[in-house]
């Protein structure tokens, strides 16, 4: 009797090219299987012992490869996954590894290794905008307020910390200069940034050279609008051309690209000024950089929180007109708070990513950290669009007018989360406020599931970002090794199920369907800012938050990103010291508009906004 068809591929070159395509599409005819490597033509049989025509490629015929697991292999193993198999099922399973399963890591491991790069994107890609809708509202217009500025302040410090929406009517009206108010944001990062760790590049020469350009412009009539020659600081982790990108990170603290990202190109057209690249946590983790802690300026004895730590302590302590940050997880919503700033999260695909450091494909957002609601909607009209180096990034509409009235808006909220920690007194008072200007409280609800599964998401995509760093070692040379740090982190996630990673994003779905029906019955959420379940939700949703001063609370312990470390006591406080508290607005999908105008309807009954950090 002729072998059978699964001894016959096992013992030729085409039982590799076999095993290569198991972990794929199956192939169909010999034309594929030469492309895997190996030809029907190439394999001198007996004809009798060949396979009949037409009969496909199969699994577990792979020449074995790779290390020999055994049944104890997998019985450790599932413990990683939680998963329980048989005696017999582990047997089955690490006899057959080595054909079934060792070939589909030859991308990694070789012989035929395939370097991915920085630009090469999933194939799946994440899309904001639901079946059936729009990207934004039906109109597109940006009305932004009319008020008078008022006169220049005399002192630096006061124009420092005056709003863009101010600075810009100044500039405009000429009766302050770019040259002048940059050179005030350069003196002050100077004299503060020793207290606060938040620059890590200064781009002195360049921001001077753009806004003398600026002035010339203006001079001549050219007005290019609300952001031409305000001094901005971009999070360390976009890209610009021939001055460093470091990540916050060791391994990347010389890095120099050749291009700038596209949002810092946005902002150059729109005639801003770049005086500082502003810190953040190594690899978009936490405070902690190569340079050390990003200090929180109403409280130096605990961190700005992270990751836009820069971001959020520089605008805080009056050193930009505003910052970019970024969010993956927390990290504009988070150092906003603490920092006592307005951030704006824009819905997932409005602003290009094209040039950030990548962190997670599916996740990643850029927006503005700045001292007032208005000024972040100023921002985002200057950086929102599709560009071409981001497959996620889509066409969208912004409608928001700065007198818009607010009365009648049905703002929803979660009764339970309101009455227990992380919620406070200030959150609580939120809630009167807005009823007090005009707006409907509407209790809302979502399902008691299990949100942080949607983590391995974050986890995964991380530790695929960042495979070569973590496979080669790199990771070593950050100075966070804590458990808690992305170096333990990823190296966990190369054990993380695909099967779960797939369910993952089909729950990712599911819990999009709830977040869709919660908004037919209200325009935006009210939510405590560090309730962990809304902000793992609306990441993984792409629903757009804006963070905001509310109010002040008192703490009587240093705070921090970090998970508790008994080696690592945070300083306390007696009496307790007074910090800024905010509270967040969750909109919906590309309706950054309403959630502009029911933010600037609480802030001015809040009337907290204007207050600054002690010493600065």
């Amino acid at each position: 009797m002729g072998k059978t068809r699964r001894e016959f591929l096992a013992e030729t070159t085409l039982g590799v090219a076999a095993g290569v395509m198991g972990g794929g599409a199956l192939a169909h005819d010999g034309a594929a299987a030469e492309a895997a490597g190996g030809g029907f033509d190439a394999v001198e049989e007996d004809p009798s012992q060949q396979q009949p025509a037409g009969a496909p490629p199969a699994f577990g015929t792979g020449a074995g490869v790779g290390p020999e697991p055994s049944p104890a292999t997998f019985s450790e193993a599932e413990k990683l996954v939680q998963v329980k198999l048989s005696e017999a099922e582990c047997a089955q399973a690490a006899k057959s590894w080595r054909g079934n399963m060792s070939t589909l890591y030859e991308r990694r491991t070789g012989p035929r290794k395939v370097e991915l790069g920085a630009a090469v994107v999933p194939f799946s890609r994440t899309v904001s905008v639901l079946p059936g809708h729009k990207a934004g509202a039906a109109s597109n217009r940006f009305v932004r307020s009319k008020s008078d500025p008022g006169p220049l302040p005399a002192k630096e410090e006061d124009i420092a910390f005056a709003t863009v929406t101010r600075l810009s009517r100044w500039v405009e009206q000429r009766k302050l200069s770019s040259e002048r108010l940059t050179q005030i944001y350069l003196k002050r990062i100077g004299q503060y940034d020793p207290k606060l760790r938040c620059v890590i590049t200064m781009t002195e020469e360049l921001a001077l050279e753009q806004a003398r350009k600026a002035d010339t412009e203006i001079a001549s009539g050219k007005y290019r609008g609300p952001l031409h020659g305000i001094p901005w600081g971009g999070k360390d982790l976009l890209d610009t051309a021939g001055i460093r990108t470091t990540y916050g990170a060791e391994p990347y603290r010389d890095r120099v690209p050749k291009d700038d990202a596209a949002v810092v190109k946005r902002l150059h057209a729109a005639g801003a000024v770049l005086i500082a690249k502003l810190s953040l946590g190594a690899l978009a983790l936490n405070d902690i950089w190569f340079g050390g802690q990003t200090m929180n300026p109403w409280l130096l004895e605990e961190g700005a929180s992270g990751s836009s730590a820069g971001p959020g302590a520089a605008t805080a302590a009056g050193l930009v007109g505003f910052a970019i940050g970024s969010e993956t997880g927390g990290s504009i919503v988070a150092p906003s708070m603490r920092c006592g700033v307005t951030g704006l999260r824009p819905t997932y695909g409005r602003v290009p990513r094209t040039g950030a450091m990548t962190l997670c494909w599916s996740l990643d957002k850029l927006g503005a950290m700045t001292r007032s609601v208005e000024d972040t909607l100023l921002v985002l009209q200057a950086i929102s669009g599709p560009d071409a180096g981001d497959v996620s990034s889509v066409p969208s509409t912004l409608d928001f007018d700065a007198s818009r009235s607010v009365k009648g808006l049905r703002v929803g909220y979660f009764p339970a989360w309101m009455k227990e920690a992380p919620a406070t007194d200030v959150d609580r008072a939120a809630l009167e406020t807005v009823r007090k200007v005009g707006m409907v409280p509407v209790e809302v609800s979502l399902p008691d599931w299990p949100y942080q599964a949607l983590d391995l998401i974050l986890f995964a995509e991380g530790a695929a970002a960042f495979e070569e760093l973590t496979l080669s070692g790199g990771l070593n040379q950050l100075r966070e090794q804590t458990y808690d740090a992305w170096p333990n982190i990823f190296r966990q996630s190369r054990f993380l199920s695909a099967v779960d990673f797939v369910q993952a994003d089909r729950f990712r779905r599911k819990v999009c369907g709830e977040m869709a029906g919660v908004f037919e019955k209200v325009d935006v959420l009210l939510v405590p800012s560090l309730r962990d379940d809304i902000l793992t939700i609306t990441n993984h949703t792409g629903h757009p938050s804006l963070t905001m001063r509310a109010g002040f609370v008192e703490v009587a312990e240093a705070r921090t990103d970090w998970a508790p470390d008994p080696s690592r006591p945070l300083p306390k406080f007696s009496p307790p010291r007074r910090v800024p508290h905010g509270v967040t607005l969750i909109g919906r999908l590309f309706d950054e508009g309403t959630v502009g105008s029911a933010g600037l309807g609480l802030e001015r009954a809040f009337a907290v906004v204007n207050e600054r950090p002690p010493g600065f």
